[in-house]
């Protein structure tokens, strides 16, 4: 079955040149000749031949050139040629003066933003290391935050090279910009939204702009405490009670930021309901990191490390990786679940409102439930059966689920299957 990382060919034609150039600019790869699209082996003849024509051809058409390995293999009694393509440093790799990405199981020309990037990473550079618009900063912010938590005396050049906002050059860079009290960065802020009944009311809405990255974040926080915290009192004691556990929000607001692709026509949006806050992150996840990674293997790919190396000094993110299950940790004990959207452009997470009553489910939600082992997925037809539901029920109850995070979707048309979280 083809995957992002794997795509098969019948036979050679000029297609596979432009996968060649995705595998080069974002990850690893291999091209397998010699296959239907379905995977099943049909062979290759003349394979000196043939596999001389695919070298040719990729010297020929990809600028610069990349790192590549051809081999030979015997697969059920047919010859298949495998191409594989390694990830190169000089990116971004050209064919036909165009860049690809793979979307799924697609190839696909990337857009101009991306291709920005992915000349940034091949001067070995991130955005936030670009040349600051404007050298007129102030850090009133930044410093104040560092005295409270590192204890300097007062925050002057070399303490701004330490934390990489300063370039040795002589001056400052994209990051500090985001980082001062004050900037030009139009779409670098947050839109906070609070709505009613239903999305077409709206009762408050608050956009944060050009403006420090830690005045965003406590604002947000202020928000988030305002509408999503209360009083309670509990004989002689006022407890202070969360209907959204606030640790996971920070973590998911600290991530957003951190995450976030800058260089794109749009603000952080944060959507505030009565039974639960969404927030949508712009830019998919970095070049290298599949989505089973980011929601399970505690694993890091810094997009912004400049960003996330002043929030980890901060005490703002505890440990690069962790995000993910420190928010999983928050609702262990809540029926409600956090759910994860990853996309190709965007990131969202949904923290819904805590509900430990178990009782809450509805029987046919808790006969669904049970259908599914922890870690088993099943199609449709499967959890029919085993429940005994006709097709529209079980899909409006599955729907159900998904949207109190209690059941996960695994693939797309007739090979749908569902997971319990």
């Amino acid at each position: 079955m083809e995957k992002y990382n794997l795509e098969f060919k019948r036979e050679i034609t000029v297609t596979f040149l432009k996968t060649v150039s995705a595998f080069a600019n974002y990850n690893d790869g291999e091209v397998v000749f010699g296959v239907d699209d379905t995977g099943r082996p049909v062979g290759m003849q003349d394979l000196e031949e043939e596999s001389l024509r695919i070298e040719n051809m990729i010297n020929s058409s990809l600028e610069p050139l990349p790192d590549y390995q051809i081999t030979r293999e015997e697969t059920e009694g047919k010859t298949l040629i495998r191409l594989l393509v390694f990830k190169g440093k000089d990116t971004p790799y050209y064919y036909k003066g165009k860049a690809y990405k793979r979307a799924d199981t697609s190839t696909v020309e990337v857009d101009r933003f991306e291709l920005r990037r992915l000349a940034l990473e091949g001067l070995n550079l991130n955005y936030e290391e670009k040349k600051a618009g404007t050298q007129k900063l102030s850090f009133d912010l930044l410093e104040k935050k560092l005295k409270e938590k590192v204890g300097i005396e007062k925050l002057n050049l070399d303490i701004m090279k330490t934390l990489n906002l300063y370039d040795q050059q002589g001056y400052y860079n994209y990051a500090a910009e985001l980082f001062s009290d004050k900037n030009f960065l139009e779409f670098s802020g947050l839109d906070l939204v609070r709505f009613g009944d239903s999305i077409s009311q709206i009762l408050y809405r608050e956009r944060i702009n050009k403006k420090s990255l830690l005045f965003q974040y406590d604002r947000a926080i202020e928000l988030f405490e305002q509408y999503y915290t209360y009083e309670e009192i509990e004989g002689f004691l006022r407890q202070r009670k969360e209907l959204i556990p606030k640790e996971a929000f920070r973590e998911a607001l600290a991530n957003a930021i951190v995450h976030r692709v800058w260089d794109v026509n749009a603000l952080i949006q944060i959507a505030m309901y009565e039974d639960r806050l969404e927030i949508t992150s712009p830019g998919g996840l970095p070049a290298g990191m599949k989505q089973d990674e980011y929601l399970f293997g505690n694993i890091s790919i810094l997009r912004n490390p400049i960003v996330a190396s002043v929030f980890h000094r901060l005490d703002i993110i505890e440990k690069f990786g962790t995000g993910i299950s420190r928010i999983n940790k928050e609702y262990k004990d809540s029926v409600t679940k956090p759910v994860f959207k990853i996309r190709e452009n965007s990131v969202l997470i949904v923290l819904p409102v805590l509900n430990t009553d178990r009782g809450s489910l509805q029987p046919e939600e808790k006969t669904v439930l049970k259908a599914l082992s922890l870690g088993q997925t099943l199609s449709r037809a499967d959890l029919e059966s085993k429940t005994g539901f006709e097709k529209h029920k079980l899909l409006r109850l599955v729907k159900d689920l998904e949207e109190k995070g209690l059941l996960e979707k695994v693939g797309k048309g007739p090979s749908t299957k569902y997971k319990r979280m």
